[in-house]
């Protein structure tokens, strides 16, 4: 099964760990819940759908991870969760957040998994094109909102984003939203290139504020066949998963290999050691020019605060009190 992917070796448990999932439900974030869970974790199925949500709740709890022998998985299984979390309203993002500060004792991983892929041209309820807002301005939001719970869930605790390869082909537009010169595939390398440069720039202002304990990792997963692509016969042509499906075999992933990497970032102990890095095929890869100019970073956090009417102070301390009372 893993001949040519890579997988996540560390036996660490997560017992007395409580970790988010976005976007839980289905793909790769399933399958990331179902390890966590099974390491021992209280497993939070962050997800806009409550019932698919239940019915991967169910899943999760009666069927294991392959190779379910595996030391990390011996021992109690952890507790499964499910949070309402629209990522595509951000009245839900802030609600959701504050559920999860308020219920939970601590968070120790964010996964912000969660997304959409080419889909046609359709803006929010604030505002915003629809693939922006969910795979990046909702989630870089929530992780604010969620900072100061995290920070206090030391001693170590991480944030992972889920990117994907094809960043390197975009670019971060003038007009975010792309009112006038929208494509699907446009609107998606945009949004997965700006999960890279808010890791990045996220890192950085963690570091200069001497927070300690908390660290951010970026990765691209492989090439799944997931729910994502189901816009694809309706934004590129009918019939093009088949031939997806047909040309990229031999490349493709399915959902617990491509979770992989996700969680190699989440719990190996080398990876404990990095901050602000991209990862493919558990293991630091290196970025193209674009995502690692530090200009880029902070004129995209500076732009993305803009368009949710905050002040982008430079020390985050107070920068995160403003977000607080969004």
């Amino acid at each position: 099964m893993w001949l040519f992917h890579s997988q996540c070796t560390s036996k660490a448990r997560l017992v007395g760990k409580t970790v988010i999932i976005t976007g839980a439900n289905t793909g790769i974030g399933k399958e990331t819940a179902r390890d966590f869970y099974r390491r021992g974790a209280r497993v939070i199925l962050a997800c806009r759908d409550l019932q698919k949500a239940n019915d991967a709740l169910e899943d999760l709890k009666n069927n294991p991870p392959s190779r379910a022998d595996r030391k990390q998985f011996q021992g109690a299984p952890g507790e499964l969760v499910i949070y309402r979390l629209d990522l595509s309203s951000l009245k839900s993002v802030k609600e959701c957040a504050r559920n999860l500060i308020t219920k939970e004792s601590a968070i120790h991983l964010l996964i912000n998994n969660a997304g959409v892929m080419m889909c046609p041209q359709e803006t929010t309820e604030d505002g915003f094109e629809l693939q922006l807002q969910t795979n990046y301005i909702g989630h870089f939001l929530l992780t604010l909102l969620l900072l100061p719970k995290i920070q206090s869930s030391e001693p170590i605790c991480r944030i992972v984003n889920v990117s994907s390869a094809i960043y390197k082909h975009g670019i971060i537009h003038d007009d975010l939203n792309l009112k006038e010169s929208y494509t699907p595939l446009k609107a998606y390398i945009q949004s997965k290139l700006a999960n890279i440069l808010f890791t990045k720039e996220l890192a950085r202002r963690l570091k200069e504020a001497n927070i300690n304990g908390i660290n951010v990792y970026s990765l691209h997963p492989g090439v799944i066949p997931t729910e994502l692509g189901r816009h694809f016969n309706r934004t590129i042509f009918p019939g093009v998963n088949t031939v997806i499906r047909t040309v990229l075999r031999p490349f493709l992933k399915n959902p617990e290999q491509g979770a992989q990497t996700t969680i190699y970032c989440s719990v190996d102990e080398k990876a404990a050691d990095e901050t602000g890095l991209y990862y493919k095929e558990c293991n630091v890869a290196t970025l193209h020019w674009r995502a690692q100019d530090n200009q880029i970073a902070k004129n995209l956090w500076d732009q993305t605060c803009r368009l949710l009417h905050l002040k982008p102070d430079e020390d985050l301390a107070t920068f995160l009190k403003t977000v607080s009372n969004c």
